[in-house]
C-alpha cells in the first residue's frame, strides 16, 4: 500500500494515499478504537448539511472562489445524502467533545473535494480541511448544530410512526367496540369494559406522545453556529456569525435559528434533556401498552389468552408449538434502552463545566439512539403487531361471566352491601353472578344482557329514570 505522509502539532503520520481521512482521524482511531459503536449516520448526514451551509456563506463573502466552492459544495451534499463510501471513522464515545468528529468529516470533505477537482487526498495547499472547510468554526459550534439538526429530522421521522401507531389502535378501539371484557386493577378482576375502551385509551396516550414529539423541533431548533469555541465568536468573520444559521436553515428547511446568548446557547444542554424526556415518556407508554397486549394475550391456553397477537417465529428450541410475543418484548426493550439512555443525557448534561460540555459524544450519540430505536419500534409495532391484533370474543365473555367482578354492574339496583353479599354468596356456591340472580329471581335474563352490554360498559356511568 502506498502512503502520504500528514503532519499536526504532534508529529507527522502515514495515511494511505487514496484515503479521504486524515492525521486527526487516525490519531482518534487509535486512541478510542471502537469504544460506543460507530458515529450515528444522522450526525454525519447532518454534518454535511452543516459543512455546506458555512462553506457557502464563506462563499458568499469571497473566503472561497468558485471554483473551489463547487467542490466543497458537491463533497458536502454527498456526505448529506450518505452517497460517500466513507472510511473508518473514530468511535462515537471520544474525548474532545467531538472534535475528532469535526476533524473526520473536515477531511472527509476536503479530500472528496480534492478528488472532485482532479486532485489527490492529502494535497491541502489547494482544499484545506482547517483552512477551508472549518473556516469561522469550531467543533463546539458545529458539533451541537449537527447534534441538533439530526435531531429534528429524526424527530420528524417519530412523529409520523407515532401517528401511524396511534392510528392502529384507533381502529382497534372502532372495531372491538362491542367486545365486553374485564377491567383489571391490580391484576385482579375489575369493573366490565369494552375492548375497544382499551384501544382507545392506549391510541389517546400514543397521540400525547404524537404531539409531544412534534414540539421536540420547538426545543431544538436554536443553534450556536458562529459562536466558534466559546460562544464569543472568536475567529469568525463578524458577517459570517449572522448569516450561518439563516444558510443552514435555507438548505435543511428546518425552522433553525441563531441563538441570541451563543455564550449560554454553547455552555448549556438543558433543551437536550427535555428532548430526551419527552421521548422517555414515549418510551414509558410503549413499555407499558405493548406489556398490556403482551398480558392480554398470555397463554393462550393456561392464561388470559383475550387477545390474539400475529405470530412470528418459533418460540422455542425444546417446547414444539411454542409462540412468543416477539415483537411486543422487542418495543418493550427498546422502553427500557431509551430510559437507560435518558439517564445518561441527564448525567452527562449536568457535567458540563464552564463554558463547554466535554460529553457531547455521549448526549448525541444516546439522544440519536433514542429517536432510531423509538422509530424502528413504532414501525415494527404498527406493521408486525397492533395491525394484526385480532380478539378471542368467546375467552373474553368466558371471563366476565365467571367473575364475580361483574357485580359491580349491579350497583344502581342493588347497592354496595347487597352486591357484596351476592358475590360473596355466588363464590361460595361456586356459581357465576348470572346464575345466582337468576335463580334467586333478583333480575331477568333480559336485565342481566342489559346491565352488562357493551352499551351500558361504554355509556359513561349511568342516568336514573326521569334525569
Amino acid at each position: 500500500m502506498n502512503y502520504r505522509t500528514e503532519k499536526d502539532s504532534l508529529g507527522e503520520k502515514q495515511i494511505p494515499v487514496d484515503s479521504l481521512s486524515g492525521i486527526h482521524t487516525a490519531r482518534a482511531i487509535e486512541n478510542f478504537g471502537s469504544i460506543g459503536g460507530e458515529l450515528n449516520p444522522r450526525l454525519l448526514k447532518a454534518y454535511g448539511f452543516v459543512k455546506l451551509a458555512c462553506a457557502a456563506v464563506n462563499h458568499s463573502l469571497d473566503y472561497l472562489n468558485d471554483e473551489k466552492f463547487a467542490a466543497v459544495e458537491q463533497a458536502s451534499r454527498e456526505l448529506s445524502e450518505g452517497l460517500i463510501e466513507l472510511p473508518p471513522a473514530p468511535a462515537a464515545l471520544q474525548g474532545g467533545a467531538g472534535t475528532s468528529t469535526n476533524m473526520y468529516v473536515n477531511e472527509v470533505i476536503a479530500n472528496r473535494a480534492l478528488n472532485i477537482s482532479g486532485l489527490s487526498s492529502g494535497e491541502y495547499n489547494k482544499i484545506s480541511p482547517l483552512d477551508d472547510i472549518n473556516l469561522h468554526q469550531s467543533t463546539n459550534d458545529t458539533y451541537p448544530t449537527a447534534m441538533k439538526t439530526a435531531a429534528i429530522f429524526a424527530s420528524i421521522e417519530l412523529e409520523q410512526a407515532v401517528s401511524e401507531l396511534a392510528d392502529v389502535f384507533q381502529e382497534g378501539e372502532r372495531k372491538f367496540s362491542e367486545i365486553l371484557k374485564l377491567g383489571r386493577t391490580q391484576l385482579q378482576d375489575a369493573v366490565p369494559m369494552t375492548l375497544g375502551q382499551s384501544f382507545g385509551a392506549w391510541a389517546e396516550a400514543f397521540s400525547k406522545d404524537r404531539w409531544r414529539i412534534y414540539k421536540c423541533k420547538e426545543r431544538l431548533r436554536v443553534i450556536n453556529l458562529g459562536g466558534t469555541a466559546t460562544g464569543t465568536g472568536a475567529g469568525a468573520d463578524r458577517r459570517f456569525i449572522f448569516a450561518a444559521a439563516d444558510e443552514l436553515r435555507k438548505i435543511t428547511g428546518l425552522p433553525l435559528a441563531r441563538a441570541e446568548n451563543l455564550v449560554q446557547a454553547t455552555q448549556n444542554l438543558d433543551e437536550i434533556v427535555e428532548v430526551s424526556g419527552i421521548l422517555k415518556a414515549l418510551a414509558s407508554n410503549m413499555f407499558k401498552i405493548f406489556s398490556d397486549l403482551r398480558l392480554l394475550s398470555s397463554g393462550p391456553e393456561g392464561g388470559l389468552g383475550e387477545l390474539i397477537l400475529p405470530q412470528k417465529q418459533a418460540g422455542s428450541s425444546v417446547m414444539p408449538g411454542k409462540v412468543n410475543p416477539v415483537i411486543a418484548e422487542m418495543a418493550c426493550q427498546a422502553g427500557i434502552d431509551a430510559i437507560a439512555k435518558d439517564s445518561a443525557i441527564t448525567t452527562a448534561a449536568i457535567s458540563g463545566q464552564l463554558e463547554l460540555n466535554a460529553f457531547l459524544p455521549l448526549i448525541a450519540d444516546n439522544l440519536l439512539g433514542m429517536f432510531d430505536n423509538l422509530i424502528i419500534a413504532a414501525e415494527l409495532g404498527t406493521s408486525m403487531l397492533a395491525a394484526g391484533i385480532h380478539a378471542d370474543k368467546q375467552r373474553c365473555e368466558k371471563n366476565i361471566h365467571s367473575s364475580t367482578a361483574v357485580i359491580t354492574a349491579f350497583l344502581p339496583m342493588f347497592g354496595y352491601e347487597k352486591c357484596s353479599q351476592i358475590a360473596e354468596k355466588a363464590r361460595k356456591e361456586s356459581k357465576t353472578i348470572k346464575q345466582y340472580l337468576l335463580e334467586r329471581g333478583l333480575c331477568d335474563e333480559s336485565t342481566y344482557e342489559a346491565m352488562t352490554s357493551p352499551e351500558t360498559a361504554s355509556s359513561l356511568g349511568f342516568r336514573k329514570p326521569n334525569r
